[in-house]
Protein backbone atom coordinates (compact mmCIF):
# COMPACT_ATOMS: atom_id res chain seq x y z
CA UNK A 1 0.00 0.00 0.00
CA UNK A 2 2.80 2.82 0.60
CA UNK A 3 4.61 2.50 -2.33
CA UNK A 4 1.40 2.34 -4.17
CA UNK A 5 0.58 5.56 -2.88
CA UNK A 6 3.60 6.95 -3.00
CA UNK A 7 4.09 6.03 -7.00
CA UNK A 8 0.16 7.40 -7.43
CA UNK A 9 1.20 10.52 -5.44
CA UNK A 10 4.81 11.38 -6.93
CA UNK A 11 4.06 9.59 -10.67
CA UNK A 12 5.93 9.63 -12.77
CA UNK A 13 8.57 8.62 -10.59
CA UNK A 14 11.46 6.26 -10.45
CA UNK A 15 12.40 3.77 -7.33
CA UNK A 16 15.02 5.81 -5.92
CA UNK A 17 12.68 8.83 -5.36
CA UNK A 18 10.28 6.30 -3.78
CA UNK A 19 12.93 4.93 -1.61
CA UNK A 20 13.98 8.00 -0.49
CA UNK A 21 10.82 9.76 0.70
CA UNK A 22 10.10 6.47 2.68
CA UNK A 23 13.21 6.63 4.34
CA UNK A 24 12.32 10.35 5.21
CA UNK A 25 9.34 8.87 6.44
CA UNK A 26 10.69 6.65 8.80
CA UNK A 27 8.37 3.75 7.08
CA UNK A 28 10.88 1.45 7.85
CA UNK A 29 10.81 1.52 11.39
CA UNK A 30 6.71 1.65 11.59
CA UNK A 31 5.14 0.24 8.01
CA UNK A 32 7.81 -2.51 7.86
CA UNK A 33 9.09 -1.06 4.67
CA UNK A 34 12.68 -2.20 4.46
CA UNK A 35 14.82 -0.01 1.83
CA UNK A 36 16.57 -3.06 -0.12
CA UNK A 37 13.09 -4.43 -1.01
CA UNK A 38 11.70 -1.38 -2.50
CA UNK A 39 13.25 -2.07 -5.64
CA UNK A 40 12.11 -5.34 -5.62
CA UNK A 41 8.59 -4.65 -4.42
CA UNK A 42 8.37 -2.00 -7.87
CA UNK A 43 8.86 -4.84 -10.07
CA UNK A 44 6.94 -7.42 -8.61
CA UNK A 45 3.86 -4.32 -8.70
CA UNK A 46 4.67 -4.16 -12.53
CA UNK A 47 4.53 -7.50 -13.04
CA UNK A 48 1.12 -8.07 -11.48
CA UNK A 49 -0.08 -4.92 -13.62
CA UNK A 50 -0.54 -2.45 -10.77
CA UNK A 51 2.01 0.02 -11.77
CA UNK A 52 3.47 0.34 -15.36
CA UNK A 53 7.14 0.96 -16.37
CA UNK A 54 7.05 4.19 -18.57
CA UNK A 55 10.79 4.54 -19.13
CA UNK A 56 13.80 3.45 -18.64
CA UNK A 57 17.81 5.56 -18.35
CA UNK A 58 21.04 5.37 -17.42
CA UNK A 59 23.09 7.60 -16.65
CA UNK A 60 26.96 7.24 -16.89
CA UNK A 61 27.87 4.30 -15.09
CA UNK A 62 25.09 4.72 -12.62
CA UNK A 63 22.33 1.69 -12.52
CA UNK A 64 20.07 2.20 -15.21
CA UNK A 65 16.52 3.87 -13.51
CA UNK A 66 13.11 3.21 -14.84
CA UNK A 67 10.20 5.43 -13.81
CA UNK A 68 6.86 3.95 -13.00
CA UNK A 69 3.25 5.35 -12.45
CA UNK A 70 0.39 3.50 -11.25
CA UNK A 71 -2.18 1.85 -13.89
CA UNK A 72 -5.81 1.88 -13.43
CA UNK A 73 -6.24 -1.64 -11.33
CA UNK A 74 -3.30 -0.27 -9.10
CA UNK A 75 -6.01 2.67 -8.47
CA UNK A 76 -8.15 0.39 -7.43
CA UNK A 77 -5.76 -1.68 -5.21
CA UNK A 78 -4.15 1.03 -3.43
CA UNK A 79 -7.94 2.55 -2.29
CA UNK A 80 -8.94 -0.80 -1.94
CA UNK A 81 -6.03 -1.56 0.90
CA UNK A 82 -6.02 1.90 2.27
CA UNK A 83 -9.98 1.50 3.19
CA UNK A 84 -8.98 -1.74 4.57
CA UNK A 85 -6.55 0.41 7.15
CA UNK A 86 -9.14 2.63 8.09
CA UNK A 87 -12.10 0.65 8.44
CA UNK A 88 -10.14 -2.38 9.87
CA UNK A 89 -8.41 -3.24 13.23
CA UNK A 90 -5.56 -5.31 12.96
CA UNK A 91 -3.29 -6.92 15.75
CA UNK A 92 0.28 -6.43 15.05
CA UNK A 93 2.50 -8.94 16.33
CA UNK A 94 4.62 -7.94 19.02
CA UNK A 95 7.52 -10.02 20.08
CA UNK A 96 7.49 -8.80 23.75
CA UNK A 97 3.93 -9.76 23.91
CA UNK A 98 5.17 -13.66 23.37
CA UNK A 99 7.96 -13.30 25.73
CA UNK A 100 5.63 -11.51 28.62
CA UNK A 101 3.21 -15.08 27.91
CA UNK A 102 5.95 -17.29 29.19
CA UNK A 103 6.15 -14.59 32.33
CA UNK A 104 6.64 -16.87 35.20
CA UNK A 105 9.32 -18.61 33.58
CA UNK A 106 11.58 -15.24 34.82
CA UNK A 107 12.42 -14.80 38.16
CA UNK A 108 10.55 -11.91 39.64
CA UNK A 109 13.23 -9.68 40.33
CA UNK A 110 14.21 -10.27 36.82
CA UNK A 111 10.80 -9.98 35.21
CA UNK A 112 10.18 -6.44 37.28
CA UNK A 113 13.78 -4.88 36.60
CA UNK A 114 13.15 -5.71 32.39
CA UNK A 115 9.74 -4.05 32.91
CA UNK A 116 11.32 -0.67 34.23
CA UNK A 117 14.13 -1.22 31.59
CA UNK A 118 11.35 -1.21 29.28
CA UNK A 119 9.78 1.92 30.58
CA UNK A 120 13.14 3.76 30.60
CA UNK A 121 13.44 2.87 27.08
CA UNK A 122 9.47 3.63 25.78
CA UNK A 123 10.32 7.09 28.28
CA UNK A 124 13.28 7.96 25.90
CA UNK A 125 11.00 7.39 22.63
CA UNK A 126 8.44 9.34 24.32
CA UNK A 127 10.80 12.35 24.71
CA UNK A 128 12.29 12.08 21.13
CA UNK A 129 9.19 12.06 19.68
CA UNK A 130 7.88 15.27 22.15
CA UNK A 131 10.86 17.20 21.03
CA UNK A 132 9.94 15.90 16.61
CA UNK A 133 5.99 17.18 17.18
CA UNK A 134 7.71 20.34 18.73
CA UNK A 135 9.94 21.28 16.23
CA UNK A 136 10.18 23.50 13.36
CA UNK A 137 10.46 20.62 11.18
CA UNK A 138 6.79 19.19 12.02
CA UNK A 139 5.40 22.30 12.48
CA UNK A 140 6.56 24.18 9.79
CA UNK A 141 7.36 21.70 6.73
CA UNK A 142 5.15 18.38 6.97
CA UNK A 143 1.22 18.30 6.51
CA UNK A 144 -0.91 18.64 9.77
CA UNK A 145 -1.87 15.08 9.91
CA UNK A 146 2.13 14.17 10.61
CA UNK A 147 1.71 15.58 13.87
CA UNK A 148 -1.33 13.72 14.72
CA UNK A 149 -0.18 10.63 13.72
CA UNK A 150 2.88 11.46 16.23
CA UNK A 151 0.19 12.07 18.83
CA UNK A 152 -0.66 8.74 18.58
CA UNK A 153 2.21 7.45 18.32
CA UNK A 154 2.95 9.29 22.06
CA UNK A 155 -0.33 8.37 23.74
CA UNK A 156 0.57 4.26 22.42
CA UNK A 157 3.71 4.82 24.27
CA UNK A 158 2.52 6.65 27.45
CA UNK A 159 0.14 3.80 28.22
CA UNK A 160 2.80 1.11 27.53
CA UNK A 161 4.88 2.96 29.79
CA UNK A 162 2.63 3.14 32.81
CA UNK A 163 1.76 -0.37 31.95
CA UNK A 164 4.62 -1.60 32.55
CA UNK A 165 5.65 0.30 35.80
CA UNK A 166 2.02 -1.03 37.04
CA UNK A 167 2.95 -4.69 36.32
CA UNK A 168 5.90 -4.47 37.96
CA UNK A 169 4.82 -3.61 41.09
CA UNK A 170 2.74 -5.97 41.10
CA UNK A 171 5.12 -8.81 40.76
CA UNK A 172 7.17 -6.89 43.04
CA UNK A 173 4.71 -7.42 45.39
CA UNK A 174 4.63 -11.01 45.20
CA UNK A 175 0.98 -11.93 43.85
CA UNK A 176 0.70 -14.56 43.15
CA UNK A 177 0.72 -16.07 38.96
CA UNK A 178 -2.15 -18.66 39.16
CA UNK A 179 -5.59 -17.78 40.45
CA UNK A 180 -6.91 -20.40 43.16
CA UNK A 181 -8.75 -21.74 40.43
CA UNK A 182 -6.32 -23.51 38.53
CA UNK A 183 -3.72 -23.69 40.81
CA UNK A 184 -3.94 -27.34 40.80
CA UNK A 185 -4.81 -28.18 37.51
CA UNK A 186 -2.05 -30.60 36.14
CA UNK A 187 -0.69 -28.48 33.39
CA UNK A 188 0.18 -25.80 35.59
CA UNK A 189 1.96 -28.35 37.97
CA UNK A 190 5.45 -27.05 36.37
CA UNK A 191 5.29 -24.08 37.13
CA UNK A 192 3.48 -23.75 40.22
CA UNK A 193 6.56 -23.09 42.30
CA UNK A 194 7.58 -20.46 39.90
CA UNK A 195 4.38 -18.55 39.91
CA UNK A 196 3.81 -18.55 43.82
CA UNK A 197 5.50 -15.71 45.38
CA UNK A 198 8.49 -16.29 47.73
CA UNK A 199 8.63 -16.00 51.19
CA UNK A 200 10.99 -12.62 51.13
CA UNK A 201 8.88 -11.68 48.02
CA UNK A 202 5.46 -11.07 50.07
CA UNK A 203 7.64 -9.62 52.96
Amino acid sequence: MMILGLVRWMQPVHGYDVRRELLSWSADKWANVQPGSIYHALRKLADEGLLRAVSTEQVGARPARTTYEVTAKGVDEFESLLRAQWWQLHEVPDPFVAAFSFLPAMPRDEAAAALRNRANLIRAGIESMRASLESDWVRNSKPVHVGWMFELWLARAEADMAWCARIAERIESGVSYLPASIEQAAEWSEWKDRAAPRDDDAK
